[in-house]
């Protein structure tokens, strides 16, 4: 239904053309390998192989073509680490589609489009130690959430250990990832790995 919409809303542009659809990342990816598109208007919730996923494997086959992330996720949760990762844009579902157009035309003349609430975030980060490790954010609960989750026990697991609820422990893990600008429990383990926090 969303891309129903969408394709409506952009026929009646008189500058943009909708030449393909996909209904996961996968597909996304098969489109750009076709080649043929000047930017991509994708979810970063898709089944199968996710917009995360599909973000990278497009950047790594066609760096210049602009990525535009459009979610149901606010922007203050995958914004700025999605754009750290090639996207062009981020927006979010509730936005005004007049927004969508502005962010396709800005993406398309290789800009980055940022919305205000994205450049406060930014400017937020501004005389911050860029040194600083982030996990340094953490609270001690959250820490210990954290390292848990980077030796691979599951959420389940680490309600048991500590003696909290799967609710609880989720709230804790979707907190981490905030604070840290990581997407997965994969990323997880990989910054502690680095980092040196486990072995």
């Amino acid at each position: 239904m969303v891309r129903a919409g969408l394709r409506q809303f952009f026929a009646e542009q008189g500058d943009i053309v909708v030449v393909a659809e996909a209904q996961d990342g996968q597909a996304a990816v098969d489109i750009v390998r076709a080649g043929g598109v000047d930017v991509i208007l994708m979810d970063i919730s898709m089944p199968g192989q996710s917009g995360v996923d599909a973000l990278a494997a497009i950047k790594a086959r066609a760096p210049a073509l602009p990525v535009l992330i459009f979610s149901a996720f606010p922007e203050q949760y995958y914004a700025t680490t999605l754009l750290r990762q090639g996207a062009s844009g981020y927006l979010s579902k509730d936005c005004d589609p007049d927004e969508i157009v502005r962010a396709i035309r800005t993406v398309v003349r290789g800009r980055k489009y940022i919305s205000a609430a994205v450049a406060e975030r930014i400017a937020d980060g501004v005389g911050t130690d860029p040194h600083a490790p982030s996990h340094e954010q953490l609270s001690e609960r959250e820490l210990q959430v954290f390292l848990r989750l980077a030796q691979g026990e599951t959420v389940g697991r680490v309600a048991q250990g500590m003696s909290l609820s799967a609710k609880t422990v989720s709230t804790y893990r979707t907190r981490i990832l905030q604070k840290m600008g990581l997407l997965s429990n994969s990323d997880i383990t990989y910054y502690a790995l680095k980092s040196g926090l486990i072995r």
